[in-house]
């Protein structure tokens, strides 16, 4: 599946991805969660051109893979499939072991036509997705309480799109979200049971220091 080239594309995929109705994953144990992220250059480079470089990673298990690029188009929130989608799926690919699910630094369910990068990544790849973020998008939800695994419903237009879910007690909580073959309830499921005492579940964390450390030795 190519990714669109352009804003009014990625609309018209988006809006045909939020109807599709592929079969719910269920975790399994033993299932490899994977986890992706790309990174920019630093500094006052304002919100995000086209054409800047681009450090993107992939973790699942013990293999790392990283890849550079360019980013395929500006920032421009609910089209960020446009800038990060070719990239996170060129280093999910070169991973050496397929993931059975994916934690994306992206929104899912969590945006204007409820298909943000993490499902149009999950659905590119055929690969169950969870969006991980640090705030949510569009969907409000109250704070909760202040113990690892509490949270509170994100909603958005009355529907729970995922949850605001504290994964360390004194830590900020994480916008998790129902993604590609994933629901809600599964999400924090997967993300719970690869949060090893941090707030960033393992793959993520060592996806995104990967893409950090290479775009530091560069």
């Amino acid at each position: 599946m190519p990714w669109p080239s352009s804003a009014a594309a990625l609309v018209e995929e988006q809006e045909r991805l939020a109807r599709a109705t592929p079969p719910l994953w269920n975790p399994f144990p033993g299932a490899l969660p994977g986890g992706c992220f790309v990174c920019f250059p630093r500094g006052p480079t304002g919100p995000g051109r086209a054409g800047d470089p681009a450090w993107a990673a992939a973790a699942a298990g013990d293999a790392v893979a990283v890849v550079t690029g360019a980013a395929g188009a500006p920032y421009e929130a609910g089209l960020l499939a446009l800038r990060e989608g070719a990239l996170l799926e060129e280093a999910i690919r070169a991973l050496p072991t397929r993931p059975d699910v994916l934690l994306v630094n992206a929104t899912g369910r969590d945006h204007p036509r409820r298909a943000g990068l993490a499902l149009h990544l999950g659905a590119v790849l055929g690969l169950p997705t969870v969006g991980v973020t640090h705030r949510p998008l569009l969907a409000v939800a109250s704070e909760p309480e202040d113990e690892a695994g509490a949270r509170t419903p994100l909603l958005l237009q009355a529907h729970v799109v995922g949850y605001l879910l504290r994964t360390k007690r004194g830590c900020r909580p994480l916008a998790v979200d129902a993604a590609w073959r994933t629901d809600s309830d599964t999400a924090v499921e997967v993300v719970l049971a690869c949060t090893r005492g941090a707030r960033t579940p393992e793959p993520l964390r060592r996806a995104r220091q990967a893409a950090r450390l290479a775009r530091q030795r560069q």
